[in-house]
């Protein structure tokens, strides 16, 4: 992880305002940029990342304004700072729309200034470190190739690490992506025959002629060009584990004959008269209610209550919504390596845009999803545009639809403008929400993390405690804050 000054890029046509403001961002531990007109600052940032822009609002090219909405689309997760010696009431308003961090005067306050620098400087750092715990936490969760902090999950590691010592057939359920076959190479991996052979077999393809004699083998002349007898795969995996996937497509004939196994131990071969005896154990796997598939005579009864003898559900990821964090820091941790990459991780906004995601294809769609976001990342940070840009289309145009959260007024009376309008906006987000900071979160399109960082430097603890006194003095019922 790069552990670099944050970047400052200063925009302003005054030279000497310029060099003021980049010495001074120097002494506050920055790496300043300086560039005099906001079209070289937007060309810039096109192959430049910078972590604060301190743009000057009024400049002959192009004005501060449209500077920030070119970084907003250019790099989200670069905060931006406006400065002007003509502030207005209409301009900070229109800011804080377009997604300003403030709204500075000129001459700047530098007391003001430095205390900025510093807030953006540790939220840059704490960023850092966050991901950083993010990845190694998701190291320590992962069990045998799967990750989750979550209850659900923790409660499928438990079962794994009971069940394995003792296991000779399991069934498990989830639906497509949620991982079904770590879960069968876990229980593998944790059992007493740790060291034998795991074979996995895709039942999809038991349509195909040559997959009943590939399963169980044949003898020479069953069929033709069989001129020897052949092994099949629970012969080949004797004293091991074998793993069916979407074992609800089994024809039944195939059915009949895995049944036997599991009730005798015994592999009948396409053509044989006799049998051969095998010791494996069995995990099958479906994405299918099988109970259903068994009442409209798709499946045997009696080979689902064979195989049915402890069954492990697995939660889709839409229900263990707080272990996204953490698999997406693994996922790019391994991604960023192999593709010989340095990316440190995923922006808020970006993990937002991830954590609401419906999921429909699971974990196996966030791997997807963050490694197409890890070919076209080009800096240290995956941007909520690379994330957008890589969910699939239903996906998308749901990040697509939800509006920014925007503030229509303004304390005039406030010597902070910026400051005003967002603190009043996420008190009637918070209004809205009864206190829950969870949906107030979600509301503004932030982070529960971000929304306590904002909740922190807007100093917005007291401003709460003292609207709640106000209300509880009026006679009104109480809401609680709640996280």
């Amino acid at each position: 992880m790069s552990h670099d000054k944050p970047v400052l890029l200063v925009v302003d046509d005054d030279p000497q305002m310029l060099d003021v403001l980049a010495r001074f961002a120097e002494r506050c531990g920055y790496g300043p940029v300086s560039v005099g007109s906001g079209r070289h600052a937007i060309d810039l940032l096109r192959h430049r990342r910078a972590d604060l822009a301190l743009v000057d609002l009024h400049m002959p090219d192009v004005g501060g304004l449209d500077v920030l909405k070119a970084v907003r689309e250019t790099d989200p997760s670069c905060q931006v700072v406006l400065i002007t010696a003509y502030p207005s009431v209409d301009t900070a308003v229109e800011a804080v729309k377009l997604g300003a961090r403030d709204y500075l005067s000129k001459p700047p306050d530098f007391v003001r200034l430095e205390r900025l620098l510093r807030d953006v400087r540790d939220d840059v750092e704490r960023r850092r470190a966050l991901l950083a715990t993010e990845a190694d936490i998701a190291e320590r969760l992962e069990l045998h190739g799967m990750i989750g902090r979550g209850p659900a999950m923790q409660e499928v590691f438990a079962f794994i690490r009971r069940l394995a010592p003792h296991l000779r057939t399991a069934l498990v359920t989830g639906e497509t992506g949620t991982g079904k076959e770590l879960v069968a190479r876990a229980l593998h991996a944790a059992g007493p025959r740790q060291a034998r052979p795991f074979v996995a077999v895709n039942c999809a393809d038991a349509g195909d002629a040559a997959f009943e004699i590939e399963l169980f083998g044949c003898v020479a002349g069953a069929v033709p060009g069989a001129h020897d007898d052949r092994s099949g795969t629970f012969e080949l995996a004797d004293g091991g584990t074998v793993f069916l996937d979407e074992v609800g497509q089994l024809p039944l004939p195939v059915q009949a004959r895995l049944l036997r196994l599991l009730e005798h131990g015994e592999v009948h071969r396409v053509g044989a008269l006799d049998y051969q005896r095998v010791d494996v154990h069995v995990i099958a796997a479906t994405s299918r209610d099988l109970r259903e598939e068994v009442s409209v005579g798709h499946f045997r009864g009696d080979l689902f209550y064979r195989l049915n003898v402890v069954e492990l559900s697995l939660p889709p990821l839409r229900d263990r919504r707080e272990d996204v964090p953490y698999l997406t820091a693994a996922f790019i941790r391994a991604t960023a390596a192999r593709l010989g990459k340095t990316i440190d991780g995923i922006t808020t906004a970006a993990e937002s845009l991830l954590v609401s995601a419906p999921w429909a294809g699971n974990v196996r769609e966030l791997r997807n999803v963050i490694e197409r976001a890890c070919l076209v990342c080009d800096g240290p940070l995956i941007t909520d545009r690379e994330v957008a840009a890589s969910l699939p289309p239903p996906s998308r145009r749901l990040a697509a639809a939800a509006p920014a959260a925007v503030a229509t007024t303004f304390a005039g009376e406030d010597p902070h403008p910026l400051a005003a309008v967002e603190r009043e906006h996420i008190l009637r987000a918070l209004q809205r929400t009864g206190g829950n900071k969870k949906a107030a979160a979600r509301m503004l399109g932030v982070s529960r993390r971000a929304l306590y960082r904002r909740l922190e430097r807007l100093d917005l603890g007291g401003t709460i405690a003292r609207r709640r006194a106000a209300r509880l003095s009026a006679g009104a019922p109480e809401r609680s804050l709640t996280a």
